[in-house]
């Protein structure tokens, strides 16, 4: 998912997306296991997914963190 996507959603939905791609990991890995993955790669780009729903959360919360101080 791109970035410009993901800074449109409120914090609700970015937690939402959050949830899903850790469900969508796990079951990654889980076919992984199993010998059914045929997409290696799609197992980075949900970890980078992750990680750019993760680091948009995070650059909320400092912002909120530094208006009410």
């Amino acid at each position: 998912m791109k970035v410009t996507q993901l800074r449109t959603l409120d914090d609700a939905a970015l937690q939402k997306q959050l949830d899903d791609l850790y469900q969508e990991l796990f079951n990654l890995r889980f076919q992984r296991a199993a010998k059914q993955l045929s997409n290696l790669n799609r197992l980075t780009e949900v970890k980078r997914d992750i990680a750019r729903v993760k680091t948009i959360l995070r650059e909320r919360q400092i912002a909120r963190e530094r208006s009410a101080v």
